[in-house]
């Protein structure tokens, strides 16, 4: 009795399954055909194990990766052993059902390949190069020399040229992690770049980046002379511009704040004008009056004093002889006489208080 429903169609295993290894850090990579699964739901399986346990009738095979989407799996976790040679395998797997595994050996002394140096320093020494190398690193940060004993480096160097010409590379090997590049060119500039290479199985990693650096020399008694006096001049220059620019500076601040020629103590009273306004101003009108005007002082002329006329006496001071009449009228005048000459004087002294008065007042005319 044959069923209705369509016979499914076997899930492919993935193809070119490969690895990609440096030092001690292994990943297994492999493609697989997308248009060959109705959905979306498709994993992958890795397993691993060692080859003499292979050969065993009874072996067990170590998860690396389990259904994981992805199309690649790190093998770096499994601490396999670099002299060791392995059997990997795959799959892929899609709900219950599962593709036919697909296996490959690997050998990581054989397979993995080297990295380059992990640091490359350089010194110079006179005319010599002196070239500091560090190993490769493993996976744990131990140096690939504990796996790899073969191990050696691959320096080459040349002449930095200016004109970018493509200068042939003096070539030194060595498995030392210190050399020495003698007898370069003093004062020049080269390029030192380093090479990791094992001969067991034929392994050569990328070249370290160049590093470049400018060679010494012997420096004569009389270039230090003259390096030290030209150290001292540009000092002794640049601490004459400083004191210069200091100078300058005061100059002008002094000018600007400190004044040589000040100005009038007028000038520097911050007058305020009769209205009881903030603004300042410069002339009050006193001082603009002062400003139009000339002093005029006016004095009174003195009067000249003129004591009153005495009848003429006898020259024995006696009185003529007359009448009582006479007698009379002349006791009258005596009198009389004594008054005018009392308001006289009075007058007289009114008139100087007046001139004086007169002569202590200013009068100001425009």
């Amino acid at each position: 009795m044959f069923s209705d429903q369509p016979l499914r169609a076997e899930l492919p295993p993935p193809h070119n399954v490969g690895l990609i290894t440096l030092n001690t850090n292994y990943t297994l990579k492999w493609d697989w055909d997308e248009t060959a699964s109705e959905n979306q739901d498709v994993s992958f399986s890795t397993q691993y194990i060692s080859i003499y346990k292979l050969k065993s009738m009874k072996h067990n095979w170590s998860d690396a990766c389990d259904n994981s989407p992805s199309k690649s799996c790190d093998l770096t976790w499994c601490d396999l052993h670099y002299l060791g040679i392995y059997m990997l395998r795959v799959r892929a797997n899609e709900n219950l059902s599962h593709s036919n595994w697909v296996e490959k050996e690997f050998c990581p002394e054989k397979h993995a390949a080297v990295g380059p140096p992990s640091k490359v320093k350089l010194a110079p020494t006179e005319n010599n190069l002196d070239v500091c190398i560090s190993p490769p690193l493993a996976s744990s940060k131990n140096s690939m020399k504990n796996v790899l004993t073969k191990l050696y480096y691959y320096i080459a160097y040349w002449e930095h040229s200016v004109e970018k010409q493509v200068l042939q590379p003096q070539i030194v090997n060595t498995n030392s992690n210190m050399v020495t590049l003698r007898d370069l060119k003093p004062w020049t500039l080269y390029c030192v770049s380093v090479q990791s290479r094992s001969d067991l199985h034929n392994k050569s990693s990328k070249f370290y980046l160049p590093h470049c650096i400018h060679t010494e020399g012997t420096i004569h008694w009389w270039q230090t002379v003259l390096y030290f006096l030209g150290s001292l001049l540009m000092g002794g220059s640049a601490v004459l511009l400083l004191m210069y620019i200091h100078f300058r500076c005061y100059m002008t601040f002094k000018a600007t704040f400190y004044p040589l020629i000040q100005l009038p103590p007028f000038f520097q009273k911050n007058h305020l004008d009769t209205l009881g306004s903030d603004i300042p101003c410069l002339l009050s009108m006193e001082s603009e009056a002062e400003g139009f005007c000339e002093k005029v002082t006016i004095c009174a002329k003195p009067m000249e004093y003129q004591s009153p006329k005495a009848p003429p006496m006898s020259p024995l001071h006696l009185e003529p002889a007359s009448s009582g009449q006479n007698s009379h009228q002349g006791t009258r005048r005596s009198r009389d006489s004594g008054v005018y000459s009392t308001e006289g004087s009075k007058s007289q002294q009114q008139q100087l208080q007046l001139n004086n008065s007169q002569s202590s007042s200013v009068d100001l005319f425009c």
